[in-house]
């Protein structure tokens, strides 16, 4: 995996992969904010912030924006996690300062018109009901609160209505002063275009971003406590979660966990979640366990819906699949074939150049260099059964866990 760094005097970072063999470049600011980076009267405010940057900057308004991409058939998008806001495009290679230019424009010079506000506000409020009307959605968000009590990492990243309904232009203008580092910002880009011509096009409009430090210091999480709690629902089945919080994307043992959790309930068929509770005894449609690692912890999950009845059945056999990773060594059969499978499906996401953009400026913010793919390949490859097991038994005890139950009323 060949790319190219370079920072700017403002601290702004610039990564690049050239891809010869594709007509499109992908290409997107990734900014070290989110909405942990929040304050409780704050909260929702950087995923606002990643709605309105599409609702006008000093020379462009809304439409303008828009249409700037889209009228020679390029996608403009961006999202908003616990840690990172993304603004990103992808596009014909011929196209590309066009792109450029306008993700600097819409990341550095938004205007947060207040009756742009005023309307997108109401999107918002929309898109917060969609969720709460989907509870497969809505169980993730309340685990979350459930699992990082009292922390900013366990509210919703939509925020809630008595904080998005506040909001004016000074609040937008406020936050990004407060949590903008502009050499916490990196501009990656992925595909059919040389170093040397990415240098050439962007650094002119980069190189006038001012220099801007933050003295905000995220606060970290270390006061968790096992809570078991059951909720009444308007639903016609019961969806369970099940999950703690565990080592951060710092942690030597991440990748081995990956497999780890891969092997669990990852998107394999044959993942054990899935043989045991869907193959085996019908109790569920889908399974899935996660692991989300962030700057200072991590989370691990595992989510299913299942008839009321079942409910207590499906949750004793994921347990005892859980369990059985902490008791039972894997056979060397078992661990080759997880390991070839984990490493089959990172190469298969590498091929997605779009989602490859994304992860390198992530992995530039938050480690400062890149983790080539086979260095990963190699981790996972010289992993022991008895390191895994001794992994399982560190991070999956049952009375580790927390529980949320949404039953029908």
């Amino acid at each position: 995996m060949s790319y190219n760094i370079k920072e700017l005097p403002n601290g702004i970072r610039i990564i690049h992969q050239e891809i010869t063999h594709t007509r499109l470049i992908h290409c997107g600011f990734i900014l070290d904010i989110g909405s942990r980076d929040e304050t409780k009267e704050q909260e929702g405010i950087a995923h606002f912030w990643e709605h309105m940057a599409f609702k006008g900057t000093k020379k462009r308004k809304a439409f303008h924006i828009l249409n700037r991409l889209d009228a020679v058939g390029g996608e403009l998008n961006a999202y908003t996690t616990k840690e990172k806001i993304c603004f990103y495009s992808s596009i014909l290679k011929q196209h590309f300062n066009k792109a450029a230019e306008l993700l600097c424009d819409i990341t550095f010079n938004s205007i947060f018109p207040e009756k742009q506000i005023d309307r997108e506000r109401q999107v918002i409020l929309e898109e917060m009901s969609m969720y709460r009307d989907s509870p497969e959605d809505a169980i993730q968000d309340d685990f979350d609160a459930q699992i990082f009590t009292n922390h900013a990492l366990g509210r919703n990243i939509l925020g809630r209505e008595e904080t998005v309904n506040k909001f004016s232009q000074q609040d937008f203008f406020d936050f990004i002063s407060s949590r903008l580092d502009t050499s916490k910002v990196v501009f990656s880009v992925v595909g059919n275009i040389s170093f040397a011509k990415v240098l050439k096009q962007v650094e002119p409009f980069l190189a006038e971003i001012p220099t801007k430090k933050r003295l905000y210091i995220r606060s970290g999480f270390s006061s968790y406590q096992p809570i078991d709690k059951t909720v009444e629902k308007d639903i016609t089945q019961s969806l369970c979660a099940i999950g703690k919080p565990t080592i951060s994307l710092y942690h030597q043992d991440r990748f081995k966990l990956y497999l780890l959790n891969n092997i669990l309930g990852g998107p394999s068929m044959t993942s054990r979640l899935n043989l045991a509770l869907r193959e085996r005894h019908g109790y569920v449609y889908s399974v899935e366990s996660t692991y989300q690692a962030y700057t200072d912890t991590g989370f691990i999950g595992i989510f299913y819906g299942t008839e009321e009845k079942t409910a207590g059945k499906a949750k004793k056999l994921a347990l005892k699949e859980i369990d059985k990773l902490r008791t039972k060594k894997l056979g060397s059969m078992q661990l080759h074939m997880a390991k070839e499978q984990a490493i089959g499906q990172m190469a298969m996401a590498e091929e997605n150049y779009a989602a490859l953009m994304l992860i390198f400026g992530k992995n530039l913010l938050d480690r400062g260099k890149i983790t080539e793919l086979d260095t990963i390949f190699t981790i996972i490859k010289e992993t022991t059964a008895e390191q895994l097991q001794d992994l399982a038994n560190e991070q999956l005890a049952a009375q580790d866990f927390s529980y949320l139950t949404y039953l029908p009323k």
